[in-house]
C-alpha cells in the first residue's frame, strides 16, 4: 500500500471514528440509496459506471456500503448519472431515514 492510499483509509477510519450514532446511520441510508439508484437508473456494474461517469471506484464503493460520506459535488453527480434529478434523491433519502431523524441533537 502506497502512502497516499494509507493516508486516505486513515483518514475515512479517522472521520468513522468520530462520527456520532445519527451520522453513521444517514452515511449508511444514503449509500444503500445511492447503490440503489444507480441499479435503476444504468443498470452498470459499479466499476463501468465510475468509469463512465469519472467517480473514483474505491470511493463510490465504500459510499455505497455506507463506510465514507460523500461531498454534495459527488452526490448529485451520481444522482445525475443514475438519470435523476438530486431534489428527487434528496426527497427518496429522507423518506428512508423517516420523518424524525435528524442530524443534530436538539
Amino acid at each position: 500500500m502506497d502512502y497516499l492510499q494509507h493516508q486516505l483509509n486513515t483518514n475515512i477510519y479517522d472521520v468513522k471514528m468520530q462520527q456520532s450514532d445519527n451520522e453513521k446511520f444517514f452515511t449508511k441510508i444514503s449509500g444503500e440509496l445511492f447503490k440503489e439508484i444507480r441499479k435503476e437508473g444504468s443498470k452498470n456494474s459499479l466499476n463501468k459506471f465510475a468509469r463512465e461517469y469519472d467517480i473514483d471506484r474505491g470511493n463510490l464503493s465504500k459510499i455505497e456500503r455506507g463506510l465514507l460520506s460523500c461531498r454534495l459535488l459527488t452526490a448529485w453527480k451520481i444522482a445525475e448519472a443514475s438519470g435523476i434529478k438530486f431534489s428527487d434523491f434528496a426527497l427518496r433519502l429522507e423518506k428512508k431515514l423517516g420523518q424524525n431523524f435528524k442530524l443534530i441533537d436538539e
